[in-house]
């Protein structure tokens, strides 16, 4: 189960925060382990995301099509994108979403509690969740939702798909981003791509731009949201003791929400798209290293710092608040981390209140998990609950 950092990553740590490795292609890269070397990475503007994307530079891991996507930009590139989005993501949008988020989420249990079971976890909800908030954040129309369900699974939630099957998948989805924008703009409401593309506003993002920016959005907040719901009850049933009280207790959701973010590690080690390129020679956790070199920063393993957090190993949902990185820092710190933690939130009151006794069917070792350099997830999770 992906839940703790491998040993050969904790003999590295040991040694040094910083070290050299080999990646599967033979190239070379920094592996940053230590929770400050990490967020240094993040902060510090001389480590970038653009050069990894540079003409004739290819770093093993990477998705080509994050080139000139939020993701994929420094400053100030970067930061005029962000400054024109941000808007969506206020405090006060987020409390207003909270209502809809909590009616899908309960939606959807009540199309659990209607149906057979066992019910897959997976497919029934955790990938639902955030593809139904991604429709209610964006504007999709009810006649809409379910052709944006279905382009959603054949990216994320169909494993037997090959790479070009889910590059055509996501060029479908372009599609359908493009059209829902000419749509918006005919008749804007109130949602965040009518925002967007507000003729009143003084700088507005270009057609391209708006399009990989929703796909950019559907991409990073769908498959990270969905795993997290699934990896986080997969770890709380591995631990009996703490999912007990939160059943007791729900008013431990939220800190147990952030502690869930720093613990369970949803993404291999040294998550190869979260690569830099040093811009120049830097000094990092006391090692040099040369302008033009790979550096990979792991939040979920820097999570687990010792020298910063108690016990760091141990699933607490009491946990006394601290910073983590479960959504990075600096420039590119999640701009969607407010929603995401919302979704947590409502998914696990959802769960835990409406489903008592919620369970998996089947033993641990049964369960399909894939990790790896990418995003960890789990094929299908068979769950019951008891009878009210």
């Amino acid at each position: 189960m992906p839940y703790e950092p491998g040993p050969e990553i904790r003999e590295l740590t040991a040694k040094c925060p910083v070290n050299k490795v080999l990646l599967p292609d033979d190239s070379t890269a920094w592996l940053v382990t230590g929770f400050h070397e990490t967020r240094e990475v993040m902060i510090d503007p001389r480590y970038s995301r653009a050069l990894v994307f540079a003409p004739g530079r290819h770093v093993y891991g990477t998705e080509p099509t994050l080139a000139d996507s939020l993701i994929g930009m420094d400053p100030p590139e970067h930061s005029r994108l962000r400054k024109l989005v941000s808007g969506a993501f206020t405090q006060k949008r987020i409390r207003v979403l909270r209502a809809q988020v909590a009616e899908i989420v309960d939606d959807l249990i009540d199309g659990m509690l209607a149906g057979p079971r066992p019910v897959d976890l997976v497919h029934s909800f955790s990938l639902m969740v955030p593809a139904s908030v991604t429709c209610a954040l964006l504007g999709v129309s009810a006649v809409d939702v379910s052709r944006f369900h279905a382009l959603s699974n054949e990216i994320f939630g169909d494993w037997s798909r090959s790479p070009d099957d889910i590059a055509r998948a996501y060029t479908a989805m372009a599609v359908f981003m493009a059209q829902l924008i000419a749509q918006k703009r005919r008749a804007p409401e109130d949602d965040l791509i009518s925002m967007l593309v507000d003729p009143d506003s003084a700088d507005r993002l270009s057609d391209v731009e708006l399009i990989k920016f929703c796909v950019g959005l559907l991409a990073a907040g769908h498959e990270t949201t969905s795993n997290s719901i699934s990896m986080s009850f997969l770890a709380l049933c591995r631990h009996p003791d703490e999912l007990a009280r939160l059943r007791a207790d729900p008013d431990l959701i939220p800190g147990a929400v952030e502690e869930l973010l720093r613990y369970v590690i949803i993404s291999g080690s040294g998550f190869v798209p979260l690569a830099r390129i040093t811009r120049e020679e830097v000094c990092l956790g006391g090692v040099t290293i040369p302008a033009g070199e790979i550096v990979l920063p792991t939040f979920d393993v820097a999570n687990r710092d010792r020298t910063v957090f108690d016990d760091p190993d141990r699933l607490d949902v009491g946990r006394a608040p601290k910073v983590h990185l479960g959504f990075g820092a600096g420039a590119h710190h999640c701009l969607g981390a407010q929603l995401a933690r919302l979704q947590l939130q409502e998914a696990f009151r959802g769960l835990l209140t409406r489903l008592p006794g919620l369970r998996v069917t089947v033993p641990m070792s049964a369960l399909e998990i894939r990790s790896g350099h990418r995003i960890a997830n789990v094929r299908e999770l068979p769950v019951t609950w008891d009878d009210v």
